[in-house]
């Protein structure tokens, strides 16, 4: 699973941490749709059905390897940030494969082998 970014702790007036009001976890499911299950682990039920409610129109058509799938990603991270909830992305991959493309180190290693491929 992979959690939101760096999700800021809500403080009251008095500078305490308020508790998160729910939990989420959004599950890929396949490559079929609908793609994502939205399950919740605690929380208001009413509060927390409206935020699947906003995360299913967002995601619902997307897979993870489609380039509006981050964008929606994102959102669905800032509405879980504004509602104060926990969230939860499990993508069913391992860390290592999470990673955007446009933050995977670039190796040089593919080309030298290519070029030695061609040389020999």
């Amino acid at each position: 699973m992979t959690p939101a970014p760096e999700e800021p702790i809500h403080v009251d007036e008095n500078g305490e941490p308020i508790p998160p009001v729910g939990h989420v976890r959004i599950v890929y499911l396949g490559p079929v749709a609908p793609h994502w299950d939205i399950q919740s682990d605690f929380g208001d039920a009413a509060l927390i059905e409206e935020f699947r409610r906003r995360s299913n129109a967002r995601l619902v058509l997307l897979p993870p390897h489609d380039p509006q799938y981050r964008r929606n990603r994102e959102r669905v991270n800032r509405d879980a940030e504004r509602e104060n909830i926990l969230i939860d992305w499990d993508l069913g991959l391992p860390e290592e494969e999470v990673t955007p493309a446009s933050e995977t180190p670039v190796s040089d290693a593919p080309v030298a082998e290519a070029q030695a491929d061609a040389t020999a």
